[in-house]
C-alpha cells in the first residue's frame, strides 16, 4: 500500500436510482474518500465521494481502500471502464481489458412513441455498463441497429431495456444497405417549363451519365461552354441530380458510382431560377437512368468462421450455398478457421445455424468488405419486396 494511489476500473453497472456506479481495484497505494484523483486514460481530475466495498448487494462505506483490494464509488462524471484514475504522480500506465467486436445486429424501435427519446439515454448507461454492445443509426435506412455477441446477449440487452429503464422495444433483422448503380453510359435531356400568371418557370439542360468504379460515390461535371447556361444556375442542376439519386430509380436505394456531366442546355432571362434548373437536373437524372441500365449493388461482408475441424466440410458447404466465396482455411489446434465473403443478406440468421450445426461450438465474425452486383434472378424479389416495404410506410403515416 505504499506509493502513489492508483485504481484501475474494471466494471461499470447502469443503476437506475444511484446512477452510475464504478467498480474498481486499486494495483498500488492507498485510495482515500472524498478526495480528488486524476483520470489517466482521459486526462482529466475526478472527485471521489464515498468508497465502497461490495459484498453481493450489501454495500459497506469504508474510508480508504488499499492496494489488492475491490471497491465501488458511484457518480464518477468521465472515468469509464479500462480507465486507471490515480494520482498525478503516477507514472505507469495499464492496459485496457480488449472487449470482442459485435457479431450480430438486429434492428429496434420502440413500441410506444413515448419510449423513443428514451431508448439512446438507456442504450447508452448500458453500453458504459457492457462494451460489447454498440447501437449506432444506419444513415441510410433510418434504422437504430443494436449490435452484439449474439442473438441471446441481445434478448438480455432488451430485457434490461424494460426491466431497469422501462423501455419497451421490437427486434427485427435489420435491412439490407442495397445501392444501385448504372452499367451503361448515355445521355439525357431535361427542361422544366411553367407559365404561369406573371414569371414563369424555365430551366434546360443536357447531361451524360457515365459508370465509375466501384466506390467512386458520385462525381458532377460541368463541361458547357459558351454562357450556354449561366455559371450560377450550374450547382442547381447537381442539387437536382443529387436530390434525385438518393431517391434512386430502381427500389428506393440510393444511386452511386456514376458521374454526371452537364455539357449543354439553354436558358431565359426572365423566367429562368434556380429552382427551375434543379427541377430540370432531376428531370435529366429521371430520363438517363431510363437508358443508363441500371442494377442493383449488395454489401459483401468478410467472414471468418471459427469451428472444431470435424465440422469445417459441412460449414464450408453452407457457405457456399450462402453465395460465398471461400477464400482460404487455417488450423489452430483442433480449431479450423473458414474465410469467405459473402453477401450481408445471407448472413442475417447466419449465427442461429451455426449455433445448432456446431453444438453451440462454433463462432464467427464479419465486417462489411465492398459493394458487387445482385444476381440478375434476385432483382424482381429484391425490387418488389422494398416496393411493398415503402407502401406500408406510407400507408402507416397516413
Amino acid at each position: 500500500s505504499d506509493g502513489p494511489a492508483a485504481a484501475f476500473i474494471w466494471k461499470t453497472v447502469a443503476d437506475p436510482f444511484a446512477g452510475r456506479i464504478t467498480m474498481f481495484r486499486v494495483v498500488s497505494g492507498c485510495l482515500k474518500a472524498d478526495s480528488t484523483v486524476h483520470n489517466l486514460t482521459k486526462d482529466t481530475p475526478e472527485r471521489l465521494g464515498h468508497l465502497v466495498l461490495l459484498q453481493g448487494k450489501t454495500q459497506t462505506a469504508v474510508p480508504e481502500i488499499k492496494a489488492g483490494d475491490i471497491g465501488a464509488v458511484a457518480k464518477l462524471k468521465e472515468s469509464q471502464t479500462n480507465d486507471l484514475i490515480a494520482d498525478k504522480a503516477v507514472a505507469f500506465t495499464l492496459a485496457g481489458t480488449r472487449f470482442p467486436e459485435p457479431v450480430i445486429s438486429y434492428a429496434i424501435e420502440p413500441r410506444s412513441r413515448g419510449d423513443e427519446e428514451k431508448i439512446s439515454t438507456a442504450l447508452h448507461r448500458l453500453q458504459e455498463e457492457d462494451p460489447t454492445i454498440n447501437y449506432t443509426r444506419d444513415a441510410q435506412t433510418k434504422e437504430l441497429l443494436l449490435a452484439g455477441q449474439g442473438q441471446s446477449h441481445i434478448e438480455v440487452t432488451v430485457a434490461k431495456l424494460k426491466r431497469r429503464f422501462g423501455v419497451e422495444v421490437n427486434l427485427k433483422l435489420p435491412r439490407i444497405p442495397y445501392r444501385e448503380t448504372i452499367t451503361a453510359a448515355t445521355e439525357a435531356h431535361g427542361r422544366h417549363k411553367k407559365q404561369t400568371g406573371g414569371h414563369g418557370q424555365f430551366g434546360d439542360c443536357k447531361v451524360k451519365f457515365e459508370p465509375l468504379p466501384r466506390g467512386s460515390e458520385f462525381e458532377f461535371v460541368n463541361d458547357t461552354f459558351g454562357g450556354s447556361i449561366p455559371r450560377q444556375f450550374v450547382p442547381a442542376i447537381e442539387k437536382g441530380i443529387q436530390d434525385a439519386r438518393l431517391r434512386s430509380f430502381l427500389a428506393g436505394y440510393p444511386m452511386v458510382d456514376f458521374r454526371a456531366s452537364v455539357f449543354d442546355g439553354s436558358y431565359h432571362p426572365v423566367d429562368s431560377s434556380e429552382m427551375s434548373f434543379k427541377m430540370a437536373g432531376s428531370l435529366a437524372f429521371k430520363d438517363g437512368m431510363s437508358r443508363a441500365r441500371p442494377t442493383l449493388l449488395e454489401p459483401i461482408m468478410d467472414v471468418e468462421v471459427y469451428a472444431p475441424s470435424d465440422y469445417a466440410g459441412d460449414l464450408m458447404g453452407d457457405l457456399n450455398g450462402r453465395r460465398g466465396r471461400i477464400g482460404g482455411m487455417d488450423s489452430r489446434g483442433v480449431t479450423t478457421i473458414i474465410r469467405a465473403k459473402v453477401p450481408m443478406s445471407e448472413m442475417l440468421t447466419y449465427e442461429q445455424h451455426l449455433t445448432s450445426a456446431t453444438s453451440a461450438r462454433g463462432s464467427y465474425h464479419m465486417e462489411f468488405s465492398h459493394y458487387e452486383e445482385v444476381p440478375a434472378h434476385l432483382h424482381g424479389k429484391i425490387i418488389a419486396a422494398a416496393k411493398a416495404e415503402r407502401g406500408h410506410e406510407a400507408a402507416e403515416e397516413v
